[in-house]
Formats: structure tokens, sequence, C-alpha cells
């Protein structure tokens, strides 16, 4: 019997997906629990559904991630700080404020674990860094420091 799981098992598979389970199984088990429901025409539809409109969504979020990536790609970040002898920074310059300079540039809301910088940035000097927009999907920036 074909079945349309409505929370993730263990044996049998992950929330929203069809797949085949005994009889026995399905009735006694599954159904009662409300761990899946049978799939006849009314749940394929829903089923299809939900698969079209979740590849729409995964295909315009890397389409925006594309577009992202047309603007960011090579551009340089000039941040500034203050520094003591030596050009030597008090703090660092951190992905936190990479990712707000980016928003507050270009309006692109990225998150602070997705700002991947080569290497501490604690002194004067142009740094590369790279902006994960999605999977498969990276940005590479320079950040260059500058006295304030």
């Amino acid at each position: 019997m074909k079945v349309i799981l409505l929370q993730d098992i263990k044996s049998l598979g992950k929330k929203g997906e069809l797949v085949e389970a005994s009889d026995g199984y399905a009735r006694n088990y599954l159904f009662p629990r409300k761990l899946a429901r049978e799939a006849n025409a009314q749940a394929m539809n829903e089923y299809k559904n939900a698969e079209n409109s979740k590849n729409y969504k995964i295909a315009t979020q890397k389409a925006q991630a594309e577009q992202q990536k047309k603007i960011l790609e090579g551009k340089k970040f000039v941040m500034t700080a203050k520094a003591g002898q030596g050009g030597r920074l008090f703090g660092s310059i951190t992905a936190k404020q990479v990712a707000e300079e980016i928003k507050k540039q270009y309006s692109i809301s990225v998150d602070k674990r997705k700002v991947e910088l080569e290497c501490d940035i604690k002194e004067y000097g142009t740094y590369k860094a790279e902006v994960k927009l999605y999977t498969g999907i990276s940005a590479h920036i320079d950040v260059q420091v500058k006295e304030a």
C-alpha cells in the first residue's frame, strides 16, 4: 500500500515522502497514530502540489542567490578601525561587521555565519572573504581595513 508520511519514521522515510508500506503495518500502526495517510487521489494531488511548490521555492532562492552573487562578486568593502602602534587593531574586524557592511551598502541580508574570512583581521590591509549565498553559490569579496 502506498502511503504519504506525515512524520519522519526511522525505518520508512522522511516527512512528506511517498513510500510503500505493508497493508497491516499501515492500517494497524501508521494510520491510528497519524504517522501517515493513504495515498488516494486527493492525497496524491496535494503531494504533487507540495512537491511543485517546494521545487519552485528552491528555484527562486537559487535565482536570487545568483543575482546577489553578480552584485557582490569582486566588490571591495572598506572598513575603518582604530589601531595602536604598528597598525595593530584594537580588537578585530569580524564576519558580523562584514555582513552589516554588505547590508548597509547593497541591502543584501547575509548571515554572519555565511561570511568566511581567510584569516583574522587584526591589522590594516586588504583581505579576501567568501560569502556563501546558497548551496554551491558563493561570492568572493575584498575587505579593506583603513584607519579611522
